[in-house]
């Protein structure tokens, strides 16, 4: 029994080694590094933005669909100046989150500027928290994919 399970674990290594060594690195893209303002390690500095449910509720509801198209329409404008890279919404949860924006900007303080151009969060509808984070390049391509797989706009 010994010996099979010797005999086992050994093709195993054998298996994942010639695996992995078939397995090769991509290769190091400079011009898409620079395109996208990766440091040494493919990451850059974000902020990112957690929209909260405020402490304003808008009851008409044409007022409410007014404020929510105009939010869409900063959001896409953002987006469009390469600013936002990511924006959606959270499914409902108890800690009422409602929404996630991740910019390309260099401080908080050029953030709230740009946040303080959306009706919603003028309105009251959000609070917002800021949030310094370093991630991926990577994600600056995001807006760029979407528009290739998305077939129709809310």
């Amino acid at each position: 029994m010994t010996r099979k399970l010797l005999f086992t674990l050994l093709l195993l290594f054998v298996f994942l080694g010639s695996f992995a060594q078939g397995v090769s690195k991509p290769a190091y893209d400079s011009a898409l590094a620079k395109k996208t303002g990766a440091d040494a390690y493919g990451m850059k500095q974000y902020v990112m933005v957690l929209l909260v449910t405020g402490k304003t509720v808008v009851s008409e509801k044409a007022v409410r669909d007014s404020l929510f198209a105009g939010h869409m329409k900063n959001i896409n404008t953002l987006a469009k100046a390469g600013k936002l890279v990511v924006a959606g919404p959270f499914n409902k949860n108890e800690l009422n989150y409602r929404g996630v924006f991740v910019f390309n900007t260099a401080s908080v303080e050029e953030t709230k500027s740009l946040v303080s151009t959306d009706p919603a969060v003028k309105a009251g509808i959000f609070d917002v928290l800021y949030l310094p984070w370093y991630s991926s390049a990577a994600l600056m391509e995001v807006n760029g994919l979407h528009e290739k797989i998305q077939q129709s706009s809310p």
